[in-house]
């Protein structure tokens, strides 16, 4: 699959790549802050994955096939060596891909998640998506409004409904594939898909008021990625997001420790 991206060009020549993917129900645009303070020491891509942003959409979703989209991407680019960072349901598709190519990549960052099984059943954000009445919805504030029965964080909200958009012959329509990504909700749930470890450079970012990556995760993370280092930043999961200069400073003071 050809997947939507944008490219933030470093002024420095020959500056290494990094590749960069966002969480569930997020996209490429997520990032643009990030990447333009990145991109003064990397050339740097953000890509929308499948059945998000501006990619096509598929009924195929799940790990295995974003990490095929991702060889694609490489290879159709000619990218050596990138650095990959990705956040949540990103993240784990990050730690898939380095198991799977860990020739493929230099260093892996992975952002509030662990190489293990999460039980989304009771998603609330998933529930509140599918509640919204796209098909006649006139606004975006009923959207929120509608939303904020299930999610009542004004910011999260925000983000969510970036997904929204206008439609020609008027109304609205989602940017993402709603109704796949919400049948094969478990799918993102799920442990590495992979066997082996990645033996190279790899930062975990946790938030520290978050509870997707616990102490007791430590031992998995490193049974995975032996060279492991565990930082925490007081956030909670839309760490980036959150403390966006902190985050990119943390980032590269740790790609120019290696």
């Amino acid at each position: 699959m050809k997947l939507f991206f944008r490219e933030y060009p470093s002024a420095k020549p020959n500056a290494p790549v990094m590749i960069i993917m966002h969480g569930l129900f997020g996209s490429c645009d997520n990032w643009l802050t990030q990447a333009k303070l990145f991109n003064q020491d990397y050339q740097v891509y953000t890509i929308d994955i499948r059945n998000h942003g501006l990619s096509p959409h598929s009924d195929d979703f799940d790990y295995t096939f974003m990490v095929k989209d991702l060889v694609e991407f490489i290879d159709d680019h000619q990218i050596q060596n990138p650095i990959i960072i990705g956040h949540s349901m990103g993240g784990k598709a990050a730690m898939n891909f380095a198991i799977a190519h860990p020739d493929k990549l230099a260093c892996l960052i992975v952002v509030d998640i662990a190489p293990r099984a999460y039980n989304l059943e009771h998603y609330t954000i998933a529930e509140g998506l599918k509640a919204i009445t796209i098909d006649t919805l006139t606004s975006r504030n009923e959207a929120d409004e509608q939303l904020a029965r299930f999610v009542p964080e004004s910011d999260v909200r925000q983000f969510l409904l970036k997904n929204l958009q206008r439609k020609s012959e008027g109304g609205f329509s989602w940017k993402f594939n709603l109704k796949v990504i919400t049948e094969k909700l478990s799918n993102v749930g799920v442990e590495l898909q992979y066997k082996g470890t990645f033996d190279k450079a790899t930062l975990f970012v946790k938030g520290n008021r978050s509870n997707y990556v616990k102490d007791e995760d430590t031992n998995i993370i490193r049974q995975y990625f032996p060279q492991a280092k565990i930082e925490g930043m007081d956030t909670s999961h839309w760490v980036q997001a959150e403390k966006p200069q902190e985050f990119v400073t943390l980032v590269h003071n740790y790609l120019q420790s290696l």
